[in-house]
């Protein structure tokens, strides 16, 4: 959006609005009204936010002794960039020691294979656990996975240096992007709404929330509920 470009007023754009529903009462226009002006405000907030993180300083180098294990192969960081300039990591809570991933985590990047062949147009995107390759893959398909890497931390480096794997060995979800610029890779953005940055009766969550099931749900009466969490599988 230019900055230069003037904005008619959010209430202004909701009452030329000209959708109206069968059988609606005034009561209810008035209020959808008022709710449509909060949402025009709310999308402007979000590219004002989207603008903010795009004029980020430029992260700190990436330096650690990353290693990796793909579906193809061994890689570095570097290697995880392909041809792209941008990298997208996310650390998927399926160590080892679970017997099956983070339903949480599942149902996101259940959400995501459905556009992961169109991200790949735009940056390379990684999906990075601490479980053998083997294991991702053969859970891949069972999911029926077809366009998400997922790949192996070899020696918890990343995980540990990029907040997936805490010091007591704990393992929480975490999105981190990296940039390739000049032959230096470093990192540019990480959720950081982390536990203590939750409302009170609210689980941790980023904004824009990531997760297309919670925007859904948002739409709706019910809510996204504060007892309701997706499943592996459903009966």
């Amino acid at each position: 959006m230019d900055k230069t470009e003037a904005l008619a007023p959010a209430d202004q754009l909701a009452r030329d609005n000209p959708v109206r529903f069968p059988g609606e009462s005034a009561e209810y226009r008035a209020a959808r009204t008022a709710l449509l002006a909060e949402e025009i405000e709310l999308r402007r907030h979000l590219e004002r936010v989207a603008a903010q993180r795009r004029a980020l300083p430029p992260g700190g180098p990436v330096v650690g002794d990353y290693s990796f294990l793909t579906e193809e192969g061994p890689r570095d960081m570097a290697g995880l960039f392909g041809d792209h300039q941008t990298l997208a990591v996310y650390s998927y809570m399926f160590g080892p020691q679970r017997e099956r991933p983070c339903p949480m985590c599942t149902n996101l990047l259940g959400a995501w294979e459905g556009n992961a062949a169109d991200i790949g147009q735009r940056l390379s995107l990684v999906v990075v656990a601490r479980s053998p390759i083997e294991r991702l893959s053969a859970w891949k398909r069972e999911r029926g996975w077809k366009d998400l890497r997922l790949v192996t931390d070899l020696n918890d480096a990343y995980s540990k240096a990029y907040f997936g794997l805490l010091p007591d060995g704990s393992e929480i979800p975490a999105l981190n992007v990296f940039t390739r610029r000049d032959g230096t890779i470093r990192h540019f953005w990480s959720g950081e709404m982390t536990g203590p940055a939750a409302d009170p009766g609210q689980d941790p969550r980023g904004a824009p929330d990531l997760a297309p099931l919670w925007n859904v749900l948002d739409v709706t009466p019910e809510g996204r509920g504060r007892d309701w969490y997706p499943k592996l599988d459903y009966d």
